[in-house]
């Protein structure tokens, strides 16, 4: 039987023990050193500390193009530097392009070619706007994944997202974000669309949750130092204690403490997720 992109996911949240999602993307604002060399030893280094820890790795392209036309040689290689890690662990671990794109079908196409055949990644971000032709060029194949934008961690996500729609056929209408969400619950016949969902609004994400109720959160926004993470997982988690990953900004901690932060966050996630 063939993977899913989400049953290859939960194989490596079992392995790992873990829902965490590292963010790869180096903000040129942190780096001592800011150039493309140092951030690619920067995280080839990260990679090899964390990797027995985390579920997944997210790759930022735009913090990448900062550094000119070299950025996708040095995308390819942390892409390639996370599939390594995978064989020495004896288990996948999915790597997911985060660009957001949104476009019509034929340039989806090639956005799809792009991501999954030359870069090699497991599951893409992509901005539902333009409907569903836009979205199946990335989801034709169910071992790659998707993940839609619903609700998102930024400030001006109010101005359009929590807007109401009244659905065709329906006679309530709801906010743009709870609509996107039932429309990637209809598409997800392949087991591989799931959604962002900003955590720092939980009594919205548990409002998600409640209406999908089996589907992956790739979540944003968590305070992982405070009482925010409970009440987040709390609001997020699906019955089974699963089915959310916890996304963790690159710039956590300096030099070789990075494997002890994701260790110690990979505990306290633990306390409330069942893997």
């Amino acid at each position: 039987m063939t993977d899913t992109f989400f049953s290859l996911l939960e194989k490596r949240v079992k392995h790992s023990s873990s829902l965490i999602c590292i963010s790869l993307g180096p903000d040129i604002r942190n780096l001592p050193n800011p150039s493309v060399a140092f951030a690619l030893d920067f995280f080839l280094g990260l990679i090899r500390q964390t990797a027995p820890y985390v579920a997944a790795y997210k790759l930022s392209p735009a913090y990448f193009e900062i550094f000119g036309s070299d950025y996708w040689v040095v995308l390819k290689q942390v892409v390639d530097a996370i599939h390594n890690e995978s064989a020495q662990l004896g288990s996948i671990i999915p790597t997911i392009l985060d660009v957001r794109h949104s476009d019509i079908s034929t340039a989806a196409q090639a956005y799809a070619k792009s991501a999954f055949e030359n870069l090699n990644v497991h599951c893409i971000t992509l901005n539902p706007y333009l409907g569903k032709d836009s979205v199946e060029p990335f989801t034709r194949n169910p071992e790659r994944g998707v993940f839609l934008l619903a609700k998102t961690s930024n400030s001006g996500s109010m101005d359009i997202q929590n807007a109401l729609v009244l659905p065709s056929g329906s006679d309530s209408p709801m906010p743009i974000y709870m609509y996107i969400a039932h429309l990637a619950h209809e598409w997800n016949v392949n087991n591989n669309i799931g959604i962002v969902v900003d955590a720092s609004h939980p009594k919205m994400m548990s409002m998600i949750r409640a209406s999908v109720p089996d589907m992956w959160f790739l979540t944003s926004g968590i305070d992982t130092q405070s009482a925010e993470l409970e009440l987040s997982l709390k609001a997020g988690l699906r019955t089974d204690g699963n089915g959310m990953l916890v996304v963790l900004n690159s710039f956590v901690a300096d030099g070789d403490m990075h494997a002890k932060f994701a260790k110690d966050l990979r505990e306290k996630i633990l306390k409330f997720a069942t893997i």
